[in-house]
Order: C-alpha cells, then sequence, then structure tokens
C-alpha cells in the first residue's frame, strides 16, 4: 500500500505547475530569474569610488573599521573582524578556539562544503551528525544518543572511542538562514566540554529567540560572498565578545606585524586574510540597506506562501517557533513519494528561466569525505532528496 500512495504521489507532481507557482509569486518583468544575486545603490558606487580616488583600496583604510562597527552592532557582539571570506573565517575561529591537529569538529552533513574545508585547513578532521527536520539545524536529541555511544572521557577531554582521537568542538550551522536551536545544542556541547564556533555564515539578519545569529557562542563567523543578503563581493567576519581573542585575531591576520611606522617586525607566524578596504566600502553601503532587505525577503517568502498555497506535493519550510530567519534561501520541500520527481522540476524551472537548486549534496556522500567519521544521517539522506531552492533576491518583492 505505501509503495502504491508513493507512485501515486510522485505520478501527480507536475514540474509545470511548479514552475507556474514559482511564475506567480514574482514580478512578470523578471524573465530570467538568478537564485540570489545582489544589486548595488548610489553608496555602494560612491563608498568604492571614494576608496578608489583617495588610494585607500587595501585593508588600511577607514570602511575596514566603519563595516566591523556595523557588524558588531547588527549582530549584538562587541567585535567583528573582517576577513577574506566565510571559510577563512571559520578557519581562524577554530583555531583560535584551540583546536589541534587531529582533533574532530562535529558538523551537520547537511551543509555547505565550506564548513567541513575550514575544519580541514585549520588541521581539524570532520565528524558528521544528523539534522533536526524542523530546523535543518544540528538535532541536538540525535547528537546526545550519538556521543553516548560514541565517546568517553579522558582528563576532562570527549575521546572517540573508535578513532581514538580527541572530539574537541561542535560547528552548528544555521543553514538557508533558518537559525539551529542553539540552546539545545549548547547544552549538549557543555555537558561533553565541546567548544561551540557558530556558523552562521547564511543567517545574517536571522534571529534565535529574539537574538541576533552570531551571537550565540564564543565565536561565530559570517560570510558575505555575492549570493549572500549582503555582499562585499568576497568576505567573511568573525564575531566574538571576547576583547582578547579580538585584538589577537587582529594581530594574526595582519600578518603578525608589530607596530612602527616602517620597520617589518613580526613577533609569529601570521595570516594575510584582511579584508581589503574596497571590498569593506561595498559592505558598510549593503548594511545600510540591511534593514529594508530582509523586510523584502519577508515580503518574497510570503508570496510565494501564497502561491503555494493548496499545492498538494509539498510545502514551504517556515520558521520554527523561536526563530526569525533572513529567509537567505526560500525552501520548497516535496513530499515523501515525489523524491524522484525533483531532477524533473529542477529542470523544468530552469528551463523556463527560474534558477533553481537542490541542496548541496551531504558531506559523507563527497569523495574526499566518505570515510569521515559519522552518526546515523537518516533525516540528512531524506531532506537532500526533497529540496529545492527557490529565487530569493531580495529585489524579487519590491514595496
Amino acid at each position: 500500500m505505501a509503495a502504491r500512495h508513493a507512485h501515486s504521489a510522485n505520478a501527480g507532481l507536475d514540474p509545470r505547475d511548479v514552475v507556474r507557482r514559482i511564475r506567480a509569486a514574482l514580478p512578470r518583468s523578471e524573465i530570467k530569474v538568478a537564485l540570489h544575486e545582489p544589486r548595488f545603490a548610489e553608496h555602494e558606487k560612491a563608498y568604492v569610488v571614494d576608496c578608489i580616488d583617495t588610494n585607500w583600496v587595501s585593508y588600511s583604510g577607514a570602511y575596514v573599521k566603519r563595516f566591523e562597527e556595523a557588524l558588531a552592532q547588527c549582530c549584538g557582539v562587541a567585535h567583528a573582524i573582517a576577513v577574506t571570506n566565510g571559510t577563512v573565517a571559520l578557519q581562524i575561529a577554530l583555531q583560535m578556539a584551540g583546536l589541534r591537529a587531529g582533533d574532530e569538529v562535529l558538523l551537520p552533513a547537511l551543509t555547505f562544503v565550506a564548513s567541513a574545508n575550514a575544519i580541514v585547513h585549520a588541521g581539524g578532521i570532520p565528524h558528521f551528525v544528523d539534522v533536526d527536520a524542523s530546523t535543518f539545524g544540528i538535532d541536538a536529541v540525535a547528537l546526545a544518543r550519538h556521543l553516548d555511544r560514541t565517546v568517553e572521557t579522558r582528563n576532562g577531554e570527549t575521546w572517540n572511542k573508535t578513532t581514538g582521537r580527541r572530539i574537541a568542538m561542535l560547528l552548528p550551522v544555521h543553514v538557508f538562514g533558518h537559525p539551529a536551536d542553539m540552546d539545545t545544542i549548547n547544552a549538549v556541547a557543555t555537558r561533553h566540554g565541546l567548544a561551540v564556533i557558530e556558523d552562521a555564515a547564511e543567517a545574517l539578519g536571522s534571529r534565535y529567540k529574539g537574538r541576533p545569529c552570531g551571537s550565540l557562542a564564543r565565536l561565530g563567523a559570517l560570510s558575505f560572498n555575492g549570493n549572500k543578503v549582503v555582499t562585499t563581493g568576497g568576505g567573511g567576519a568573525v564575531l566574538t565578545d571576547d576583547d582578547g581573542i579580538a585584538d589577537r585575531l587582529r594581530h594574526l591576520t595582519t600578518t603578525a606585524k608589530l607596530p612602527h611606522r616602517w620597520a617589518f617586525d613580526h613577533d609569529e607566524v601570521g595570516w594575510n586574510f584582511r579584508m581589503p578596504n574596497i571590498n569593506a566600502a561595498l559592505g558598510l553601503a549593503q548594511m545600510e540597506r540591511l534593514p529594508a532587505m530582509l523586510c523584502a525577503k519577508r515580503r518574497l517568502f510570503e508570496k510565494y506562501s501564497e502561491a503555494f498555497s493548496g499545492f498538494a506535493h509539498g510545502r514551504l519550510f517556515a520558521d520554527a517557533p523561536f526563530a526569525q530567519s533572513n529567509h537567505w534561501l526560500v525552501t520548497l520541500i516535496l513530499d515523501h513519494g515525489c523524491e524522484n520527481r525533483l531532477e524533473d522540476v529542477l529542470a523544468a524551472a530552469n528551463d523556463d528561466g527560474l534558477m533553481t537548486r537542490p541542496a548541496w549534496t551531504p558531506m559523507h556522500r563527497l569523495r574526499m569525505y566518505r570515510d569521515n567519521p559519522r552518526a546515523p544521517l537518516p533525516v540528512t539522506e531524506d531532506l537532500s532528496r526533497r529540496i529545492l531552492n527557490l529565487p530569493s533576491s531580495p529585489f524579487l518583492a519590491p514595496a
């Protein structure tokens, strides 16, 4: 009976109906529609031209400080350290938190590859865990069960009984801008003595129980890639309330150069990771428009909700009760039984000029991570076959 029901649901899904519903939510003037693209206004141009006219294009210019201050205020933290990209932000946050070579870091298997890559760049080993279908973030209950089976405590540290490696940290991700349930995740981390690094790369402007994402752990990371809500072209930032960590990050990401008017003295091996002034100028102007863009993205989500009202083969992914998402990428989840039509829907939408995409390939399926430690991943496997991201640029819902 279950197999016949699945076949019936599958057969009833018409990809052209999905395309019509997407089109119904969008302005008629938009023929070819990207998944998420930036648009720039007068201040973006003025600030970038100011960098060029004054020759302050590298990281020493004033826009870097102004951009960092705007980020810190928006995210409710004391410090934001702007760097070259979101992967770098995660990498240095992990290293600042005390990651040692060969340590394992727990993270969701449903995430962008940069989350796992940053762990490797920092000398660690990704250890994949499952997600909660109601948030797309780490399932704290499943995580606790996995750790109870997998780890032992030695001298106050958590060790993987199977691999013999220390499990040092937990890297929750706010997938597609939806806040993970950080209180329950942090509680599990505290019980096992794990440091928490908050991957808020997609969640600038999202809030968890009224608190800004990026402020929910000792260290957080943002991304400003061209497809994010706020872009600097490329770029990222580390967020923290810890004055000492912030000072050390600013020093290390600027090649660990000691202050001097002309001498080039460096006191340790550092990185050339600071964001250039010209990128920060773009980001500052974008931050000035962030409240309006967040409102526009919520309007777009509401338009999609209307367009998919009565859709019998799936649902839009909505905020959890404790969350206010920035709706970075609006997500349609196809019903069980419709998994085999996902490629047909993607083809129909993209053929019509609507850029849609599936979820990322889960991390444990990527060739370089197939042998990494992992928990059972039934929800990740299930969701990855049914997720469809819809065009989500804020200008698609004008006021």
